[in-house]
């Protein structure tokens, strides 16, 4: 039997179409799955956009934050996914991840680490690569600049202290938070992170700039120094 004539959204009942489920329900009664199979428009000769799109989803453990990390050769993998709906897929998840950012930027004052990681998570957690970060505060807390001090491999980037404090004083900041990811999802920092962490206290300290926090973001947790009273 063909695909139009087994396994074609058409043959659904209107209310479990995608699209038209989004209509009569609005977007909140649409699963992962669901909004990915509109993006992807149809499946293969095998399996509907849905279905294709549930396997998609269950090779990353449901979890679209590590659907954002997968490169456009592994989606194309998939029966049913060439390129352009790859990039589909991978555009929608960019936007998302710049919402998220937009709609922390518009609040930026810094009350917990969580607040630090709503910020950083949009920047750090889908990279492969680390990155090393530094928020700089004015006297309210409020977040009045970011500046990426490095960029390094997989395991590791250097952050030298010049370039940390270099644009806190030009900004006239008051106060500095550190931020750097691990890609390896391993949230325990190391013992050049511990070291690095206090090195720049005590610089802090000589430049009458305090440095708050250290957060490290690994996929879609973080670690506080500060929580942890390794500050």
């Amino acid at each position: 039997m063909g695909y139009e004539g087994s396994l074609t959204i058409k043959a659904w009942a209107e209310e479990d179409r995608p699209r038209e489920k989004f209509a009569l329900k609005g977007k909140s009664a649409l699963s992962d799955a669901e909004l990915i199979a509109i993006l992807i428009g149809s499946g293969n000769t095998e399996e509907s956009a849905v279905e294709l799109s549930k396997r998609i989803l269950a090779s990353v453990r449901n979890n679209l934050n590590e659907l954002g990390k997968i490169d456009l050769s592994e989606l194309t993998k998939f029966k049913g996914i060439g390129e352009a709906k790859a990039i589909s897929i991978a555009a929608a998840l960019e936007l998302g991840r710049r919402r998220k950012l937009t709609e922390v930027i518009k609040n930026p004052k810094i009350t917990s680490s969580g607040d630090i990681y709503d910020i950083m998570a949009p920047l750090l957690s889908d990279l492969k690569h680390e990155e090393f970060w530094v928020l700089i505060l004015n006297q309210g807390n409020k977040v009045i600049h970011k500046s990426k001090v490095s960029s390094g491999g997989v395991a590791s980037t250097v952050a030298d202290s010049k370039l940390i404090f270099k644009p806190a004083l030009e900004k006239l900041g008051s106060s500095i938070i550190l931020c750097h990811n691990h890609p390896s999802g391993n949230l325990t920092p190391s013992a050049a992170d511990i070291q690095l962490t206090k090195k720049n206290v005590e610089a802090g300290k000589l430049l009458d700039i305090r440095v708050l926090d250290h957060i490290i973001v690994a996929n879609d947790k973080y670690y506080s120094f500060a929580d942890e009273g390794m500050m």
